[in-house]
């Protein structure tokens, strides 16, 4: 099948699933997207064509087209490569795919459950992705740490590198921010100290807080205790 079919195929099965509202609703989220590139379909509704679709052998030639016209799909292009069974497959089309992504929105759904019997090996692939120069190539490195390393596989080091990451862009810091106010949930008494301490820049300290204290996660006690750790400008 010619990669012309497979795109008109694809996009007439998006186009079908179809909400306009929530086009609009949704393209108020992403301000880095042109609304002329979501075509406005739910995630679960995604999710269940992607599914589908995943099992046929139109959608392994669908993942060597890139790049794609709409929002969707990309989060479809991410959704095929999550089903990849083989570790090694997975981190090349992942490879292939994270330069092309252009929002938070895709870069946060993409989970890869296959990487978490290699995480003795995949942590060099995170910390890679971290040193891009990429945006959302960091923040997926930043998610995957977030992710798969903040219980069992936990170590110091790994904060330390989320830390020491300086950027003027927005959604890498948020991601920071994330990183550390989830940290702060799973492993209090050992990330503290980066807060105490300021290890951070004031912006991504003071959103880690507010996010922190936002969880349901932490306790009051612990919530009152950072409200008094934030920086005033």
């Amino acid at each position: 099948m010619n990669k012309t079919t497979i795109i008109t195929n694809v996009q007439t099965r998006l186009f079908e699933l179809q909400d306009l509202k929530y086009r609009d609703f949704h393209a108020k989220l992403m301000p880095t997207v042109n609304k002329e590139k979501i075509i406005g379909v739910r995630t679960p509704a995604l999710r269940v064509f992607a599914k589908k679709y995943g099992k046929t052998d139109e959608a392994k030639e669908y993942l060597q087209i890139l790049p794609h016209q709409y929002y969707e799909e990309n989060n479809l292009h991410g959704l095929l490569i999550e089903q990849i069974k083989d570790y090694d497959t997975c981190l090349e089309e992942l490879e292939r795919f994270l330069p092309y992504i252009d929002n938070w929105a895709t870069c946060d759904m993409l989970a890869v459950k296959v990487v978490k019997k290699h995480l003795d090996t995949f942590i060099d692939e995170v910390y890679r992705w971290m040193e891009s120069d990429h945006a959302y190539t960091i923040r997926f490195g930043i998610s995957m740490l977030m992710r798969y390393y903040l219980e069992d596989a936990f170590q110091m080091e790994y904060p330390e590198k989320v830390a020491q990451i300086r950027s003027e862009e927005y959604y890498v810091n948020m991601m920071r921010a994330w990183y550390f106010a989830t940290a702060l949930a799973k492993q209090y008494d050992k990330i503290l100290p980066f807060i105490e301490k300021q290890k951070l820049d004031v912006w991504t300290h003071n959103k880690t807080i507010q996010k922190a204290i936002e969880s349901y996660r932490i306790t009051p006690e612990q919530k009152e205790y950072l409200r008094g750790l934030k920086i005033k400008k």
